[in-house]
């Protein structure tokens, strides 16, 4: 298939980046790298009164419109395409001193949006920090005899943000029993019991977690009684010193 002699209209001034080698059919100037199609014959940029454009290749969406914004004239730049059979634009000729004015209010936007970004990731933070918080908090309520820093540090694996853990399910966002215990299993599992050796050594997943599971629930059953015993001996403490007990009042 023959190259069309000209690109399809668009809106305003249309430059060719050729295939193939061409001069300017006014001052024969040549190879060109760019060319305008003027009653079907090549001209070069100077002969239009395009010469003191400069190039800017596509792939900067925000510049390119910015750029043509500022530019009293442009043009786009197009390419034949032979697989697809049409002209592709590769980028705009606009004015030098535009060009430098939309790259500074580009360069004033990515401040901006730096600013932005440095704003949105502290609070994510902060949010962060207080969700694991409550996280490890309902791990204590749910495991009394868990460890403090054991429970912080299952709540701050269990919840980075975009890991697609448990914590940031929609029911571990809710913190939701189930997916509290969830995340305890998977701490214990992986700390407290050889499963990850298990998996190292080539024993299929489902096979090294139902040899590990009373070791999992060795722990946790510890855990919870702990607390169970603890909350004994707070209730025994209570009624030893109130009115019945022994020297009460004395």
């Amino acid at each position: 298939m023959g190259i069309p002699s000209t690109p399809h209209p668009t809106h305003g001034l249309v430059v060719i980046q050729p295939l193939k080698h061409q001069r300017c059919s006014a001052c024969r100037r040549g190879p060109l790298s760019l060319l305008v199609m003027e009653n079907g014959a090549p001209r070069c940029l100077s002969c239009v009164d395009l010469g003191h454009l400069v190039l800017l290749p596509r792939g900067d969406t925000a510049l390119t419109r910015r750029s043509r914004e500022e530019s009293a004239l442009s043009a786009v730049v197009v390419r034949f395409n032979r697989r697809k059979g049409r002209y592709e634009r590769q980028g705009v000729l606009v004015e030098e001193a535009a060009l430098a004015r939309a790259e500074e209010r580009c360069l004033a936007d990515a401040e901006a949006r730096r600013r932005r970004r440095a704003r949105d990731a502290r609070r994510r933070g902060v949010a962060d920090e207080r969700f694991a918080a409550a996280f490890a908090a309902e791990i204590l309520r749910l495991f009394p005899g868990c460890p403090a820093e054991r429970a912080r540090a299952i709540a701050a694996h269990a919840s980075v943000r975009g890991s697609g853990r448990v914590g940031r399910s929609a029911a571990g966002r809710a913190l939701s029993e189930g997916a509290v215990i969830s995340a305890v299993v998977a701490g214990v599992r992986h700390v407290d019991t050889p499963y990850d050796q298990l998996l190292m050594s080539g024993v299929p997943r489902n096979e090294a977690r139902r040899r590990i599971a009373p070791a999992v629930e060795g722990v946790l059953r510890a855990w919870q009684e702990a607390g169970e015993e603890a909350e004994e001996e707070a209730e025994e403490e209570a009624e030893g010193s109130g009115p019945d007990a022994p020297g009460y009042g004395r």
